[in-house]
């Protein structure tokens, strides 16, 4: 073992992906291989990626990121849930929130007890109205006792963890990818070559070059597996504006007739967006929509994306793994983008063997990712497939759509029992699942038998009991503007 040469990883792309991989292995790998990253000043980074889920905070543990410092450096703030606008029909809204609702029994989700109440007509109040995020939310609040993630801007996050990355021994190398060489012996990569001539050997490669995927797709050939037949937006534009007043801690998802936009309010400022189809709207007139809907005026050019919902047939072949953009992408719905890339890159640091290939290990990197993917494609469709909108085009679609066989039998069981099933490896939690499905319209008809048979004062006592501690808990928590201040040192810096 101590006579092993040792090898090399060679990272191709920076931005978030490169830079998180880079990160991570360098902490956790930086002794056993050499690691190196190779990206051009001369190529900008898509850059929109800047709302995360809370499973961020696993990531960032695992690096022994120190929290404040990863605010104060990336301008965070912190996020609650998304509030959904105009999904389910005009002037109609709903909160994904993290974190709990109610109070579950181990037999039951507490959105039988709720269902059971309302159908007797015991209580006025919404779902939401107990859970603690969503309350905090509405009222601009925060604590660190509640599930939260963060908005952050991904230029400065991807700064944060270069740094992070040197300090653990990672070798930056400037220059643009110009070829790709292959070992004709067996078709793995051997070399990358930069267009100053300089050439870049190793022993594995990780892609992060983006949408292009220069490694795992032109070199490889990894096929790439189109879902533009369930989500059809393939457009989006991006411009950040001047923040006014305090940031909400909340990212807002309005939907219009052709897809929807987004507001993400950092410290210092508010990434703006508009995500569409193509096919219902050109791009023209999707510009002249965002910019009629923001607050200020830009303080950036327009950024153009171009995408293709999907993802590649392997996320591992031979011996190069892609994260990031180079791998797939769905779109930014549920701000699943950077926990994508962290897991993956987590997974791929689990199974990485000595040798830095192995068939089962690739098949399992393979599967898992597969799996998670068509859950979160999933998750996003049916934003979009469970809708009341009437007379546009681009919705009358989304209600057309043949959906997976899964998701219509989930649907379907909630619908008739109000239970819902889940595998225990999936992202979402049932919470989750529970809140969308709700949300888009789809109440259940009936309720387990322990809340339906329940009598009528302990259900009132049990939803009112609930109702009152979230209520009380949250009229003492800070509002979230003294939150950024005293506990992540919020500045006022470009």
């Amino acid at each position: 073992m101590t006579g092993l040469k040792r090898q090399t990883i060679v990272i191709a792309g920076g931005g978030t992906a490169g830079w998180s991989a880079a990160a991570a292995m360098g902490k956790v790998l930086g002794k056993a291989f050499k690691i190196s990253l190779v990206e051009s000043e001369q190529i900008g980074t898509v850059g929109v990626g800047e709302a995360t889920i809370p499973a961020i905070q696993t990531f960032n543990k695992v690096l022994g990121i120190d929290e404040f410092q990863f605010m104060k450096e990336t301008n965070a703030t912190i996020k609650l849930g998304i509030n959904f606008e105009n999904w389910l029909e005009e002037g109609h809204s709903y909160f994904h929130s993290f974190g709990r609702t109610g109070l579950d029994h181990w037999a039951l989700g507490f959105q039988h007890f709720w269902l059971a109440a309302s159908e007797r007509g015991l209580t006025e109040k919404t779902f939401w109205d107990f859970s603690p995020e969503t309350i905090a939310a509405m009222s601009n609040k925060c604590s660190p006792s509640l599930a939260y993630a963060f908005h952050l801007d991904s230029s400065k996050y991807a700064g944060f963890l270069r740094e992070f990355a040197e300090k653990h021994g990672v070798s930056r190398i400037e220059g643009k990818i110009e070829d790709v060489e292959l070992d004709p012996s067996n078709g793995e990569i051997a070399c990358l070559h930069l267009e100053d001539g300089t050439q870049v050997k190793g022993d594995f490669f990780i892609d992060c070059t983006g949408f292009r995927a220069l490694l795992i797709g032109e070199a490889l050939g990894v096929e790439y597996v189109d879902w533009s037949d369930m989500l059809f937006c393939d457009r989006a534009i991006a411009v950040q504006t001047d923040l006014l007043g305090s940031p909400i801690p909340y990212t807002r998802a309005m939907a219009h007739d052709a897809g929807w936009q987004w507001k993400i309010p950092l410290q210092n400022r508010v990434g703006n967006g508009i995500i569409y189809s193509s096919d219902h709207l050109e791009d023209d007139k999707a510009l002249e929509r965002l910019l009629a809907n923001i607050d200020t005026e830009p303080r950036t050019n327009p950024n153009f994306i171009k995408f293709r919902p999907g993802m590649r047939q392997k996320q591992w072949h031979k011996n190069c793994a892609a994260i990031g953009l180079s791998s797939g992408f769905l779109e930014p719905l549920e701000s699943t983008s950077i926990h994508l890339i962290h897991f993956n890159i987590l997974r791929l640091i689990r199974l990485l063997p000595l040798s830095l290939t192995n068939e089962r290990a690739v098949n399992e990197f393979n599967e898992q990712i597969f799996g998670e993917l068509e859950t979160i494609k999933d998750f996003l469709v049916l934003h979009y497939w469970k809708n009341n909108r009437q007379g546009d085009a681009f919705w009358d679609r989304c209600r057309s759509v043949k959906v997976s066989k899964t998701l219509d039998e989930r649907v379907n069981l909630f619908q008739e029992t109000g239970t819902l099933f889940r595998n225990l490896e999936e992202l979402f939690s049932e919470n989750s699942w529970v809140q969308v499905l709700m949300g888009q319209g789809v109440i259940p008809n009936s309720q387990h038998p322990v809340a339906a048979n329940m009598d009528e004062s302990s259900l009132v006592k049990l939803l009112n009991g609930l109702f009152d501690t979230t209520h009380r808990n949250n009229s003492a928590f800070d509002s979230h503007e003294h939150f950024l201040t005293t506990s992540f040192g919020k500045h006022d810096a470009a």
